[in-house]
């Protein structure tokens, strides 16, 4: 059994404004042509990402897509003529999964992934275009029959908003959603006022996912300024897992964990290579910080890493020697594909088994399913 804890579906460019509500149809994005033939993701008249297509494994193709751009040459071909059927239409991508090895795969949006930093002061359109995604993937749901498992996306600023959109999420099946991992209106996530959040997430039984996105920053916006690549700058590669660990240190230190047993947390696409070191961080610094001050900020019950063990499970690249890190950290880890992004496998299956290195069965399916089923809620 292989589940895909991380695949993309394309939005087609009348997606938001079809599945927003009627009201909120002039805060609808959506993704049009400019004069020289390029696509681009627009609220309005504000360009906030070029539309392209991704091929797996093909990352350069990428770069001379953006210089065609850059030297003012149009795409050599139009973008909806590159966009293969599977990229968008659920019935497709589903039968698809037999010919890439998979039984099931999680399907997070494609553009969502780039909207909501560059839309951060707009809180009615955000919530417009993320409920536009949570209906639409809704119909993936229902379209996959029990093979793609739809991602929902959801913001935290407006509680009341957050249990309407967590509601129809479970209505529809969907038990897994991602969330920004930042601050909530300059709160920390264990902040005593948010914990009616981290209840509606127990109370309607929806894991908790981050995943790379345009999400705030996690350091000053000063360091990021110059980049050519607003939305993906250099630095949010570098430090890729700062912004989940940080929530994650915050999560358990400061006692969400402790109070919210039930949470399910699934980092993907954001790496696991840190983890182990993290582990031992994290325990190091509590028993430091609790001996040094005579006390710790809240009591815990259990070491910091066992809450980690006990909430959080890990997407990991192949690239990072999967079967090394279970060896070392135990069974926290996930397989993903990235799929059909050009960083992602060329072959999803046979390009990461023969790389994950040697397994025995209990870790294998760790690795390729029961942690993704821990994470949708359907083991203990």
């Amino acid at each position: 059994m292989i589940v895909d804890i991380d695949s993309h579906m394309y939005e087609r460019g009348d997606m938001w404004r079809t599945y927003c509500d009627p009201s909120d149809r002039d805060l609808a994005l959506s993704i049009v042509a400019d004069e020289l033939g390029y696509s681009w993701l627009v609220l309005g008249d504000k360009r906030i990402h070029l539309a392209e297509v991704h091929h797996p494994g093909q990352v350069d193709q990428m770069g001379a897509y953006r210089a065609r751009l850059r030297d003012g040459k149009p795409p050599l071909i139009p973008y909806d003529e590159e966009l293969p059927e599977y990229y968008y239409d659920p019935a497709t991508r589903r039968d698809l999964l037999d010919e890439i090895g998979q039984d099931r795969a999680f399907i997070y949006p494609n553009y969502g992934l780039h909207w909501e930093r560059p839309l951060s002061d707009n809180l009615p359109a955000t919530k417009a275009n993320l409920g536009a995604w949570n209906r639409w993937v809704a119909i993936i749901q229902s379209v996959g029959e029990g093979r793609l498992h739809g991602v929902g996306q959801l913001n935290l600023q407006d509680m009341d908003w957050l249990e309407v959109q967590l509601s129809a999420l479970r209505t529809a099946g969907i038990t897994v959603a991602m969330v920004p991992p930042a601050l909530i209106d300059g709160k920390p996530l264990s902040d005593p006022s948010l914990d009616r959040i981290w209840a509606m997430f127990e109370d309607y039984g929806i894991g908790i996912i981050f995943h790379t996105a345009a999400f705030p920053f996690p350091f000053h916006d000063a360091w990021y300024q110059n980049d050519i690549d607003y939305v993906n700058p250099v630095l949010s590669s570098v430090f890729l897992n700062t912004a989940p660990s940080l929530c994650l240190a915050d999560l358990t230190l400061n006692g969400v964990f402790e109070r919210h047993p039930q949470l399910r947390i699934g980092i993907v696409e954001l790496s696991a290579v840190w983890l182990p070191h993290f582990l031992g961080t994290l325990d190091g610094a509590f028993d430091f910080h609790r001996q040094f001050n005579g006390r710790s900020n809240v009591p815990l019950a259990l070491k910091p890493s066992d809450y980690i063990r006990r909430h959080v499970r890990v997407g990991v690249f192949v690239h990072e020697n999967p079967a090394r890190l279970i060896q070392r950290t135990g069974d926290m880890f996930m397989y993903g594909s990235d799929f059909p992004h050009a960083e992602g496998l060329t072959r999803p299956v046979l390009d990461y088994v023969p790389a994950a290195g040697q397994l025995d069965d209990s870790a294998a399916a760790a690795l390729y399913s029961d942690n993704a089923d821990w994470l949708l809620g359907r083991v203990a």
